[in-house]
């Protein structure tokens, strides 16, 4: 979402970093081309200009000037400001209350209230389980969850959410037809204290536009249910008009938190940055992809450390947590340490990386990740190559996966025909095999230390004494 604002900042961020001082003219110019930057990303007029002024007296003050790097420095007081800006520290629910605890859905049509509802409910019923545990607070905690959809304007919304909730595992409330939305929500309250369910989550109707109807009945409802949580969801894709409606929204509703969705879009950013400073209430949540499990919380140092090209490092570890299995990794050990690695074990590999990501969504979380990316591109790195590999091994038999010698020059063109490739595809494929399969037995024969030390031998210029 940040790559627009990400590669500007890097612009003008390096040619402070290119110098050994800085004069205050040096910084000013370096903060026109930042407020052009997030201004062009679409973060609203006010909150750039209480950004620059914010930033600039620190920027130039006496420890920057007699700072050994000027540049770090300046990126630093730029960093600190755009985490303040995005809230600071991370916003968990807030679920103590006497069961069931209540949250509210509001949003306008379209901005993902209903799947963002079935997240939600997946994430609190699962528990301490996968990036469950990441997650913390109120998802460090299985829940009995029940979903209600008071959407009685959209066509087939109540059966949508009933669809998700049988695809998630979350229990939702028995639609009655031409109920209406106050007591649907009486139904759902009493349904859900008798059953003894500890979450009850309201999915509302949106509209098109904000118009005097749709605030009246959400605001109905908010008085009837008394949610602990008001969440109100809104399309990071809409740039600025999700900033205007979360302020209307807010001034009318107790809202207490906002879900940002289509974060993994190409979004301009904008909504993220002005959102928590116009309307004063934290994103807790963001969207990042359409599965169940695609949702995060939202940590605003590694934002930051993301927009300035620092990498996120620690949510990138958190991401391998979640999708390497602890048993499969040790199996996979045991086998390298033997010295065997078939075309299952590297099939196995291909999908925990597009598990994860895809080398793009790495690349993301990596410092310097546009300039890693920019090499990508220069270097015409395909992502869909991984899909052609997994395609590749999916053509061979058991056999051959377990024993790829078999493979004879017949059977790689049957092979690339199956796969839709190319017969140097099938080549390629089987070459990185067998050279991870060279440098594995390489690493058990010398010993992790031997293998690092002749690497750096190899790594070494020509005369440089060994």
């Amino acid at each position: 979402m940040f790559e627009g604002l990400s590669k500007r900042l890097g612009d003008v961020f390096d040619k402070l970093r290119g110098r050994g001082a800085l004069s205050e003219a040096d910084v000013d110019a370096a903060l026109r081309e930042v407020r052009t930057a997030l201004l062009e990303a679409d973060v609203a007029l006010p909150v750039v200009r209480d950004f620059i002024d914010s930033v600039r007296p620190k920027a130039i003050g006496a420890d920057v000037i007699r700072s050994v790097t000027p540049g770090q420095m300046v990126v630093k007081i730029v960093n600190d400001h755009l985490v303040e800006m995005l809230g600071g520290t991370v916003s968990d629910l807030d679920l103590n209350a006497i069961p069931p605890v209540v949250i509210l859905m509001v949003g306008l049509q379209g901005s993902g209230k209903t799947t963002s509802s079935a997240k939600i409910g997946y994430r609190l019923s699962q528990g301490p389980q996968g990036m469950a545990a990441e997650f913390g607070g109120s998802f460090s905690v299985k829940r009995k969850v029940m979903m209600a959809s008071l959407d009685t304007r959209r066509p087939a919304a109540q059966q949508q959410l009933k669809i998700l909730g049988e695809q998630t595992g979350v229990a939702t409330l028995p639609i009655v037809p031409l109920e209406m939305p106050l007591a649907i929500t009486r139904r759902a309250l009493e349904q859900a204290r008798r059953e003894g369910f500890d979450v009850l989550i309201l999915d509302t109707a949106g509209r098109l536009s904000i118009d005097e109807e749709l605030m009246k009945e959400v605001a109905d409802i908010s008085a009837l249910a008394k949610p602990k949580e008001t969440l109100l969801v809104a399309d990071a894709m809409t740039g600025q008009d999700a900033v205007n409606v979360a302020k209307a929204f807010n001034e009318r509703l107790a809202v207490t938190g906002i879900v940002l969705t289509r974060v993994d879009g190409d979004a301009r950013g904008g909504a993220a940055l002005s959102m928590r400073a116009v309307t004063g209430r934290p994103v807790k949540l963001i969207g990042v992809g359409e599965k169940f499990d695609a949702l995060e919380p939202f940590h605003p140092d590694r934002i930051a450390s993301r927009i300035l090209g620092m990498g996120d490092i620690v949510s990138l570890v958190e991401r391998a947590a979640e999708t390497i299995d602890k048993e499969d990794a040790e199996k996979l050990a045991a086998k390298v340490r033997k010295g065997q690695f078939d075309m299952d074990d590297l099939l196995n590999q291909l999908r925990q990386l597009r598990k994860m990501g895809g080398l793009q969504g790495l690349m993301g979380m990596l410092p310097g990740a546009m300039q890693a990316k920019a090499a990508m591109s220069k270097a015409k790195i395909d992502e869909g190559q991984l899909k052609r590999q997994e395609a590749v091994i999916l053509s061979m038999t058991a056999k051959e996966r377990r024993n790829p010698d078999l493979i004879h020059a017949s059977r790689k063109k049957r092979i690339a025909k199956g796969s839709g490739v190319q017969v140097q595809d099938v080549n390629k494929l089987l070459k990185q095999h067998a050279d991870m399969l060279k440098m594995m037995k390489r690493v058990n024969k010398l010993g992790e230390k031997g293998f690092m030390r002749g690497l750096g031998g190899m790594m070494q210029p020509p005369g440089f004494p060994r």
